[in-house]
């Protein structure tokens, strides 16, 4: 008889492996699958880069012939259709595995239920909801774009001491030190768009790309909001859209428009966010990071659509002629809740997130 400890620690293991491909994965979400008998994890996985093999396929063939009686550990449920692979639901039968553990029902509606029907059917023990409110936390965007058709949106401000974001007429202002920024950097890696509007785009000349070692290659697709088709061609955003993609969001019959293509920029027509939203689901993108600027920011939360805000907070004031954050600690909009508090040096962070309902397990 295996105990209720000892599922929930097979399952943060799970999690936590499930954690080391998120935003790699393409349109699939990042599982992670572990194959255990007798206290032994006899194989581990995570959904391969670019989405396939699945985690559990890989866990299975490591654990070969081991997997016979054991007991697979999955943060969401085993797919149930066939795609360019037979459904895993049936693999975990075929390999003989007994008992399945797991935490979230897929809200896929190809898999929704069936994939535990297909394992209860074969006679398997089916035990759901184990770390349930951990596994939707690695798996929040996935979640989002399934449920409500549009990526989970983080909202990333750097605040100074006096509550400015930066400074009239004096471009990119360094608000917080090289441990927040790096830590910026590496939210980046996990996020499939970053997106900012053309007032920064046009006062920073930013290139909204990783410049971690070694994770140049995991840049998201850049986003500027660009109704009149203002950015430079000379900009950095411009002069490396072949490298990494740029998608500007204008009017594509304004003035600039063939010149912009023929530098490699993409340009979408679409009337508001939400239409932008649901144009990235539709691609399969599930996570969107919007780090500017105010305006930009103000949009996004008067329409409803942030889901979680993270506040960088540096220890010096900008002052005069500073730009007003759209947001801060003690304005908090009421739906959202604190969630952690970290440190950066001299910095401090702050992360606030909205309750998010998916399909619970049954």
């Amino acid at each position: 008889m295996v105990s209720p400890t000892d599922d929930q620690r097979f399952m943060a293991e799970a999690i936590e492996l499930s954690r080391q491909n998120t935003g790699l994965t393409e349109t699939n979400p990042s599982v992670g699958c572990l194959i255990v008998r007798n206290g032994q994890v006899l194989g581990k996985a995570v959904t391969a880069v670019g989405g396939r093999p699945h985690a559990e396929t890989q866990a299975l063939a490591m654990a070969g012939d081991g997997a016979r009686g054991a007991t697979a550990y999955v943060t969401l449920e085993p797919c149930s259709h066939y795609g360019r692979t037979p459904p895993c639901a049936n693999a975990l039968v075929a390999a003989g595995i007994s008992r399945v553990v797991v935490s979230l029902k897929d809200p896929d509606p190809r898999v929704s239920g069936r994939g535990l029907a297909i394992l209860e059917e074969a006679g398997i023990e089916v035990v759901t909801g184990v770390l349930e409110d951990e596994a939707r936390d690695a798996l929040r965007a996935y979640l989002m774009r399934q449920v409500k058709a549009r990526p989970y949106v983080t909202l990333k401000l750097a605040v100074s001491a006096d509550g400015m974001i930066g400074k009239t007429g004096a471009g990119q202002v360094a608000i917080t030190g090289p441990l927040s920024r790096a830590q910026v950097h590496a939210m980046r890696v996990e996020m499939d768009a970053i997106l900012v509007g053309i007032g920064t785009a046009l006062a920073d000349d930013p290139e909204l790309t990783v410049r971690l070692p070694g994770l140049e290659h995991r840049s998201p697709l850049r986003i500027i909001l660009d109704r009149k088709l203002r950015l430079p061609l000379d900009s950095k955003l411009v002069r490396t859209a072949r490298q990494v993609p740029v998608m500007v969001v204008g009017d594509r019959f304004a003035e600039g428009a063939e010149a912009l293509k023929a530098a490699g920029v993409e340009i979408v027509d679409l009337p508001d966010l939400a239409s932008l939203l649901s144009e990235l689901a539709r691609r399969g993108l599930s996570s969107l990071l919007v780090e500017g600027g105010a305006e930009v920011a103000k949009a996004f939360l008067g329409a409803g659509l942030v889901d979680r805000i993270v506040l960088f907070e540096g220890p010096d004031a900008i002052g005069e002629g500073g730009i007003e954050t759209p947001v801060a600690q003690d304005d908090i909009p009421a739906e959202f809740n604190l969630v952690r508090r970290l440190s950066f040096g001299a910095d401090r962070c702050c992360e606030y997130e909205r309750k998010f309902e998916c399909s619970p397990v049954s």
